[in-house]
């Protein structure tokens, strides 16, 4: 029962996160029917769930959730501020209600009792204003019984159990809807000795009266229709259980053993209609969405565990594919070297589909940053429009899962300081409504996420300023343009004139790049005053493998990221050694190298030819110049371990194919830090 109950608690997490999603569309959008059934089916799916799996709190609070915007729905209330105000409030109590279950601590017990009382205020106007159109409606002499009749028809697949699926609890729902007869047959049921307990033998006819629509029967079923057919039919406009002639027919039926089928049932209703001319009969034609289950399963779920165990399985194949092939290589075996070769393809192609599989795409952050962006800039009484690009770009599941708290610290200093109030904007001759932008797009092997503001933008003058009264930096200290702006990202650095409970404390620029270098990733800030500021986020597709390039440094061994390399070249040793300003004319362009045994402190190399592998760093070449270039390889990143986590040349390690460890660069870094280390050369490589 465990398995089936965290197997809710994640559906429910999904129908949440669809909810609030929904919610913060239908703040641009009131009018949206196809919204407003989003958050309908959302909320019937987590009252049906939470009923079955034994939250009772969240299922009771969201069926008053329903019934609200159930007169929605029907158009007896209108989306407005404060029905979304209170719904939002409403999201994140079920995400607590999730989390505790029916064991509520005295705070989340206050919330579910003051939250019940507003949402049953909204429901209680509602009621107020029907029973003054049912007191008109009366005297108009209506019967008031509106309910249609439906034909259902309910076949579970015989592993239905298997799931935690009760289908007497979906049985029990349907009844709750309206009046109901719920015709059961049995004779598929196998003898004794041949009946297995854990398989459902069973199928039912249902005849439903009710006022609710055609939808609000097929959401009943809306966990099991891959593992059940379902049919609904209307059988007839009225309520066919107001007529004696058919209760009579129908507990005929109901003592039969062979179902009757819709056109038996529909055959029983034209029957009547002879004798009868005010029964009305429905048309036949199924209803659209109403047909047989399909038998086409596009997706299915998997546990993220399972996705990060086979990652890891792939990983140490592809160590072991690169032992094979290096022994293949050894032994000078041709049968062996064409398997291993075959072994190498099968291993890329199933290495390419596994990351298919842990890519996510970044939509899935982006309610938790449209949340962000209304309730704050509500709380400071300003008026932003937050909209996002590219968000079917895909990054590892394990990237964007450390990726999102980073993502809403920026989002919430762009608001809280780079957004001006309206008063302000309307001075500065801009609308009212600031704009946050967040865009996202491959670049290379690597994915760029960009969060523009449209706000007062930062001064560089003043983040100089600030940094020499820190003594960060000398009066005469001379820096580019991206070096002033990364001294916002210094511990305790803040150029904020206020401290406001959202940030102005230099706490959090410094912890945004601390954790996106955790996972390889880069931050670079751009802002014009008056203007605004584009914070970038550049991180690599994946956390795990990458393609590289094996080269020899000495007696160690370095993998150079393949996406990072332009192009290599053989030199002569006298080309690269002792040079006066590290530079050489490569394809006729002069290009600034880093002899790489000199940076490591290791004895000149004898040999007469090296190579350079030029790669890309910002807008332009760098040379990095090695002992010899092995070849291509696919290098499984190992942690470097706690000793090793303040550097930042190194990505990590991967063992190779003979059990010897090559550490992998990162170029960028690499770049930087020697960059620095010789003032003369940061003109170089500029």
């Amino acid at each position: 029962m465990e398995k089936f109950t965290e197997k809710f608690i994640e559906e429910a997490t999904d129908n949440i996160s669809n909810l609030e999603d929904a919610l913060l569309k239908l703040e641009n959008d009131p009018g949206s029917t196809d919204l407003v059934e989003r958050v309908f089916r959302s909320m019937h799916s987590l009252k049906g769930g939470g009923s079955m799996f034994g939250f009772t709190k969240l299922s009771d609070f969201t069926h008053h959730l329903e019934n609200l915007w159930d007169n929605i729905r029907e158009g007896h209330l209108q989306v407005n501020q404060g029905l979304l105000d209170i719904t939002l409030q409403a999201v994140d109590h079920l995400k607590v209600l999730l989390k505790e279950k029916d064991e509520l601590s005295p705070d989340t017990e206050t919330t579910h009792k003051n939250l019940t009382v507003q949402v049953m205020k909204f429901l209680g106007e509602e009621n107020t204003a029907d029973a003054g159109e049912g007191v008109s409606d009366s005297s108009s002499g209506d019967s008031g019984d509106d309910s249609k009749t439906y034909y259902i028809y309910f076949d579970p697949a015989e592993n239905i159990f298997d799931d935690g699926t009760n289908p007497l609890f979906l049985l029990d729902e349907l009844n709750s809807l309206g009046q109901c007869k719920i015709i059961p047959y049995l004779h598929r049921i196998p003898v004794l000795h041949e009946m297995e307990p854990v398989k459902c033998y069973t199928y039912w006819e249902v005849i439903l009266a009710t006022q609710e629509d055609e939808n609000a029967i097929h959401d009943v079923f809306i966990f099991v229709q891959e593992q059940a057919e379902i049919n609904v039919h209307l059988l007839s406009n009225t309520n066919l259980f107001n007529n004696s002639s058919f209760l009579e027919q129908l507990e005929q039926q109901a003592s039969g053993e062979k179902d009757l089928g819709f056109e038996g049932f529909r055959d029983m209703v034209d029957g009547l209609t002879a004798k009868e001319d005010s029964a009305e009969v429905a048309d036949n034609r199924p209803a659209k969405g109403s047909g047989s289950k399909e038998s086409t399963i596009s997706s299915i779920r998997v546990e993220s565990e399972k996705i990060d165990h086979m990652m890891n399985l792939v990983s140490e194949l592809v160590t072991t594919q690169a032992r094979l092939s290096l022994r293949a290589e050894q032994l000078k075996d041709s049968e062996l070297e064409g398997i291993a070769e075959n072994v190498q393809k099968l291993t890329r192609q199933l290495r390419d589909n596994a990351f298919d599989v842990a890519l996510v795409p970044v939509e899935t952050m982006l309610t938790r940053f449209q949340r962000l962006v209304r309730d704050l800039s509500g709380s400071l009484n300003k008026k932003v429009n937050f909209t996002a690009e590219g968000t079917d770009t895909e990054l590892d599941k394990n990237i964007i899962e450390k990726l999102t708290d980073p993502l809403l610290h920026i989002i919430r200093n762009c608001i809280d300081h780079g957004i001006e109030t309206p008063e302000e904007r309307s001075k500065a001759g801009k609308p009212e409504e600031g704009k946050i932008t967040f865009k996202a797009f491959y670049s290379g092997a690597s994915v760029h996420i960009q969060v523009h503001d449209d706000g007062k933008g930062i001064d560089p003058e003043k983040i100089r300023k600030k940094a020499v009264e820190r003594n960060l930096i000398s009066p005469e200290a001379s820096l580019s343009r991206k070096e002033i702006f990364d001294l916002t990202f210094h511990p305790g650095f803040s150029t904020a004139e206020n401290i406001t409970d959202v940030s102005g404390r230099g706490v959090g620029m410094d912890v945004v790049k601390r954790n996106l270098g955790e996972i390889r990733g880069e931050v670079e800030i751009d802002s014009e005053p008056g203007t605004g500021t584009t914070i970038t986020v550049k991180l690599p597709l994946t956390l795990s493998i990458v393609d590289g390039l094996l080269v020899q440094i000495a007696e160690s061994k370095y993998v150079i990221p393949l996406s990072a390399v332009d192009k290599i070249y053989a030199v002569k040793h006298s080309e690269v050694v002792d040079h006066f300003n590290n530079l050489i004319v490569l394809d006729g362009e002069r290009t600034p190298f880093f002899n790489l045994r000199e940076e490591f402190h290791l004895p000149e190399s004898e040999n007469e030819t090296e190579e350079i592998v030029a790669v890309r760093y910002e807008e332009t070449r760098v040379g990095l110049v090695v002992d010899n270039v092995i070849g291509e390889y696919q290098a499984v990143l190992k942690s470097m371990g706690k000793m090793y986590k303040e550097q930042e040349m190194i990505s990590g390690a991967t063992i190779l194919g003979d059990g010897t460890v090559a550490l992998v660069m990162d170029t960028n870094k690499m770049i930087e830090k020697f960059s620095s280390y010789q003032e003369d050369r940061n003109s170089i490589v500029e």
